[in-house]
């Protein structure tokens, strides 16, 4: 699929100035840019918030020559080794600093793969910068910490109402440009249900989409439709149905599924296995920061919950 067919990159902010984000954050990365000095940098925070977002506007607007490597995918060390090597190494066309943006980067080996990588980060500190960005802060060594400085993307609650309108505003001007017919309320239903998450609200606008007209009635059918149809698959026990239901969704993030049983436990399961349902799913978000495929990591615990809970 073209990066282009998507929304969330087709319509990626390209300066700092067109990101969302907190005004005091904003303000450090925007003084990166004016200063023309981007240090190594290790940015925090849940998937979709902006953060490889930002460190791709600061370095166009720089117009420094860079690289992105996705640590999850690309992340064992004789990739890290060939790939920033061979661009480290060499100077960039305008005589510039060069940067090497390492996406996921709390998915590379701890014991291996992150030393290795705070070696690359001193060899070629006078000719390349490093920016590293992570869901869980805790899985980075700490001499990697120690030589970034370390920007955790929170939102203060005092300033979630504005961005959150920013955001809506933002999304009904891509609707537009998409001649996309949509409800106001409809639009901000999905930014409410989704924010701060960026890029999964650009996936399920552009999903909801397809079916010609975003409003309230499509987006209320789609997500209970989908749930109801779960709900009694794990009822009836059938694990081949519940196999493929996860194949066929996975474009659901597994925390916004966990959190749909967790809220919804009272409608579907009996009162005695609500506390069962709140450790299955307890134990199964933490080890989704861990495995390396989410899908069957999604599939092991609805096969839990169908053997061991009780159902309505």
């Amino acid at each position: 699929m073209r990066d282009d067919f998507l929304w969330c990159e087709k319509y990626r902010p390209k300066t700092v100035a067109d990101t969302i984000l907190p005004a005091d954050m904003k303000a450090t990365f925007q003084k990166y840019v004016d200063d023309k000095n981007v240090p190594h940098l290790l940015l925090s925070g849940r998937a979709g918030v902006g953060k490889t977002t930002i460190a791709r506007a600061m370095l166009e607007e720089l117009g420094c020559d860079y690289i992105v490597i996705n640590g999850s995918l690309n992340g064992n060390i004789d990739t890290l080794r060939n790939d920033i090597m061979q661009f480290a190494s060499a100077v960039s066309l305008d005589g510039g600093r060069k940067y090497v943006i390492l996406d996921e980067a709390d998915y590379l080996n701890a014991n291996s793969t992150q030393p290795a990588l705070r070696n690359f980060m001193e060899e070629f500190s006078k000719n390349c910068g490093f920016i590293l960005t992570c869901n869980f802060k805790n899985r980075i060594i700490e001499p990697l910490h120690s030589r970034c400085s370390v920007i955790e993307f929170k939102i203060p609650n005092a300033e979630k109402p504005k961005l959150a309108a920013q955001f809506f505003r933002r999304m009904t001007d891509v609707l537009t440009q998409e001649n996309v017919e949509f409800e106001p309320a409809a639009v901000a239903a999905v930014v409410e249900k989704h924010f701060p998450d960026f890029r999964r609200t650009l996936n399920e606008l552009q999903r909801y989409s397809s079916y010609g007209k975003i409003d309230t009635g499509i987006i209320v059918d789609v997500s209970e439709v989908s749930m109801k149809e779960l709900v009694g698959l794990l009822k009836r026990k059938d694990f081949t149905s519940v196999r493929k239901w996860v194949a066929e969704n996975t474009d659901t993030d597994p925390i916004v599924l966990f959190r749909k049983f967790y809220d919804l436990a009272t409608d579907y399961l009996k009162p005695s296995a609500i506390p069962q349902l709140v450790l299955i799913i307890a134990d199964y978000q933490y080890k989704q920061a861990f495995v390396a495929d989410q899908e069957v990591n999604t599939v092991a615990c609805l096969t839990e919950i169908m053997v061991e809970c009780e159902f309505k």
